[in-house]
């Protein structure tokens, strides 16, 4: 029989977990929780009770990975996330963020000085209801503030106990770099899907290190996408599979690297299930060289 008889060969059997700083065991498929919140990710959800059902859901799905921050409402996030998850069950993680602030619906400022930061976790302390946070992260970096001050008070804030490890967003491969001098990062959050790979380089370096590379926006939304080549096999391939396109983004993500830690978010529990089920979906090699 020819090669080209054989059946499509399928990816080498990729793991289903990942150990993030050396003792967080999470599985590989996150849950971001900012689209609980209300429109415009602010305020209350218009139905508080279904946000609640939908982080319950997730848990119960195998979920044990769930990323905020307190710009999500702010402060309403997390304070879901207490409220439908405490007593919190063995082994989940819930990571959050500090350095942006929200003074209107409109605006994500960036506020990345020492004193803020320590604010910031204090205050996710109180809402998540935690002695400590297992994974911190710099949520963007501030122009106006020395980045080195920035990490540095993370630094701080985990050797005096209150976070366990220490993670950034936003980065560039030279601020991972220059950070990690500083402190053992062992997370990166940076915007990276199918249609927006301008992240390859930190995904990279997260590769080389071992650090968890967590992107968000891991659905491709912006209609400008949906003309890529990427985008338009991911479809086809998605099609052909019979399975909707954001289970097929989320199952290229995993298979794209084994650092990889997709964390898609929704309000809706129908939406949830089907972003889980693309954790136990294997795509071929044949179906990776086609989206490229």
């Amino acid at each position: 029989m020819g090669s080209e008889d054989q059946p499509p060969r399928a990816a080498p059997t990729r793991s289903r977990t990942l150990v993030i700083g050396g003792d967080l065991k999470v599985n590989r498929l996150g849950f971001g929780a900012m689209r609980i919140t209300g429109t415009g990710i602010w305020g209350d959800p218009t139905d508080p009770a279904e946000a609640r059902a939908v982080l319950r859901r997730a848990v119960e799905l195998g979920v044990n990975f769930i990323d905020t921050a307190d710009s999500y409402g702010p402060a309403t996030s997390e304070n879901l996330i207490a409220e439908a998850l405490r007593p919190y069950p063995p082994g989940l993680v819930v990571a959050t963020k500090g350095g942006i602030v929200r003074p209107t619906r409109e605006r994500w400022d960036r506020d990345c000085r020492p004193e803020h930061l320590r604010e910031a976790c204090e205050g996710s302390l109180r809402r998540l209801q935690v002695e400590r946070i297992d994974l911190y992260q710099l949520h963007a970096v501030d122009e106006l503030v020395p980045f080195e001050d920035s990490v540095g008070e993370l630094a701080r804030l985990q050797r005096t106990g209150k976070i366990r490890h220490v993670g950034l967003s936003n980065v560039t491969p030279a601020q991972l770099a220059q950070a990690r001098h500083l402190v053992e990062v062992v997370s990166v959050q940076n915007r990276y899907n199918v249609a927006d790979r301008y992240s390859d380089p930190v995904l990279a370096a997260c590769e080389r290190a071992g650090i968890a590379f967590i992107p968000w926006s891991p659905l491709p939304r912006n209609p400008n996408e949906a003309g890529s080549a990427s985008r338009r096999a991911l479809d086809a391939v998605a099609a052909r599979r019979g399975i909707s396109t954001d289970r097929a983004a989320l199952a290229w993500l995993l298979a794209r690297s084994p650092v990889m830690l997709p964390i898609p978010g929704t309000s809706s529990r129908a939406h949830l299930e089907d972003n889980v089920a693309a954790a136990s979906l294997d795509f071929t090699d044949e179906e990776m060289r086609e989206i490229g």
